[in-house]
């Protein structure tokens, strides 16, 4: 399991523009934004490599975004399967675009969150 800690100095320091704040709850780390959504980052201590990233936005604009790597078989046919991302909606799910590595994966999901903010 990665560095809650270092995920959370990286989001404050290289996305000061949109993450208004940061928290350890249990195992995960909260990103909130300046639009009052909010992303959090897991990663399994018990399953080596299992991830989930999800981004709330139910009572902003209704949608939320989801990369994780659950290998439901409903998704098998997602070309980075176990890996996917519901786009918007629970049952819109397309290919996943996020690194294998923690600190990338963060990176270029507050990437992707800047630019559906618009910053």
């Amino acid at each position: 399991m990665p560095s809650l800690e270092q995920l959370a100095s990286i989001d404050e320091q290289e996305f000061p523009d949109i993450v208004e704040s940061t928290s350890i709850i249990r195992d995960k780390l909260r990103v909130v934004l300046i639009d009052e959504s909010f992303i959090d980052f897991w990663w399994s201590s018990e399953i080596d490599g299992r991830f989930a990233c999800h981004w709330e936005r139910t009572h902003v604009d209704g949608k939320h975004f989801r990369h994780n790597n659950m290998p439901h078989a409903k998704w098998k046919s997602v070309k980075t399967f176990p890996k996917h991302f519901h786009d918007g909606d629970t049952g819109e799910v397309i290919e996943s675009f996020l690194s294998e590595d923690p600190e990338g994966a963060v990176r270029e999901f507050l990437g992707y969150a800047r630019g559906k903010l618009g910053g």
